[in-house]
């Protein structure tokens, strides 16, 4: 079991090997909790939140999903013509 000790402005080296297994890398975000008498650190990604849909735009995709599942689809050259392209 790999131990780190605590640097002098409460910093902590994650071992490289959990690390590798991670996928983490300088610069990385991770999220950092207290769970019980536990320091729980999970890797996160940071998004933009003009790169979020708008609910309007996620019941959209929620929509287009239920149709492809229900085999309501059509060919994209007949979506082509109708969008005029």
């Amino acid at each position: 079991m790999p131990i780190s000790k605590l640097g002098q402005r409460r910093q902590v080296v994650i071992p490289k090997d959990i690390c590798e297994n991670l996928g983490l890398e300088t610069g990385d975000f991770v999220e950092i909790i207290q769970e019980g008498g536990r320091v729980v650190i999970k890797p996160k990604q940071v998004v933009d939140p003009e790169d979020t849909l708008s609910p309007e735009d996620e019941e959209a995709v929620r929509q287009g999903i239920e149709d492809i599942e229900r085999g309501d689809v059509r060919p994209w050259s007949e979506v082509k013509h109708d969008l005029g392209l």
